[in-house]
């Protein structure tokens, strides 16, 4: 048997031994490329003294590159049985090091499970990637508040949807995605990954997003924010007039009290004025 440079045996061989065909259903393009996974984990910065969670490990590239590169702790979780023992011989040649969890990530918890600082860097199964991201975006949806139990975010996404998160006001991608992740973090694109580069290659280019929370404007309200976004945005070709109906009684007075020309369209206003927008929704419905 062949030994990888982090003393483990290659991951063709670790798939090939454990039969881990990656699965459509699942989302799973897997990264067999050591110095790409090493290099993603780089681009989260200093990981020893975090905790590292990881969505989705597959057969153990990113988790592999992570522990290489000094995680203190790395918390996987994985929904595919298959890959647990790929995984376990990951933990055992890092002792103490990786917890994997069995289960959905879209069911857990997981600000209960973290303690302490803690990074999320993943290779994102394509299929819950987005709802991921919003729901990590917006955590007072599920009880939390700001700043989030996370310290960063560096995940792998579509080309297109990582252009989304970083996209500025007035360009054809500015969007839903675009607002959430800026008004209260900063966005940026650290590199592009080949198709090549996975197993099987998928038909799209991807990205990898780092993310870092900012303070949060005191007196904005994070769900009027996520409200007043996806009015504006479920009928982006629409006048801002139209396409609040979709959630608002009032939009002509809601306009008027932020400032908003109402024949204008979502993707030309800044962030600042989503803002306005939200504060002017929030003292109507109070």
């Amino acid at each position: 048997m062949s030994i990888a440079p982090d003393g483990l045996p290659p991951l063709r061989e670790v798939i090939a031994r454990h039969g881990l065909s990656a699965r459509k259903a699942l989302g799973q393009n897997f990264l067999l490329d050591l110095n790409l996974t090493r290099r993603i984990a780089r681009a989260a910065g200093d990981l020893t003294s975090v905790t590292v969670v990881e969505i989705g490990p597959g057969p153990g590239g990113l988790t592999r590159a992570l522990l290489a590169e000094g995680a203190n702790r790395v918390v996987a979780v994985e929904r595919d049985r298959r890959c647990l023992a790929a995984l376990a011989e990951i933990a055992s040649h890092y002792p103490g090091r990786l917890e994997v969890i069995e289960g959905d990530a879209l069911a857990l918890g997981l600000a209960d499970r973290i303690e302490g600082p803690a990074r999320i860097i993943a290779n994102l199964p394509y299929n819950i990637g987005t709802e991921l991201f919003v729901r990590w975006m917006t955590p007072e949806a599920s009880g939390g508040g700001w700043p989030p139990w996370w310290r960063s975010m560096t995940l792998m996404f579509q080309r297109e949807v990582a252009e989304r998160i970083v996209a500025q006001p007035g360009s054809r991608t500015f969007g839903r995605l675009s607002v959430l992740a800026q008004w209260r973090a900063t966005a940026q694109i650290a590199f592009e990954v080949n198709p090549a580069a996975f197993t099987p290659p998928p038909k799209i280019t991807s990205a990898v997003v780092h993310v870092e929370p900012t303070d949060q404007p005191r007196d904005v309200d994070p769900r009027m924010v996520e409200a007043v976004t996806q009015a504006a945005f479920a009928q982006r070709r629409k006048m801002l007039r139209q396409s609040l109906k979709s959630g608002f009684a009032d939009p002509l007075t809601l306009l008027a009290h932020a400032g908003i020309d109402p024949a204008r369209r979502a993707e030309t206003l800044s962030i600042l004025e989503f803002l306005d927008l939200a504060r002017a929704a929030s003292a109507a419905r109070n």
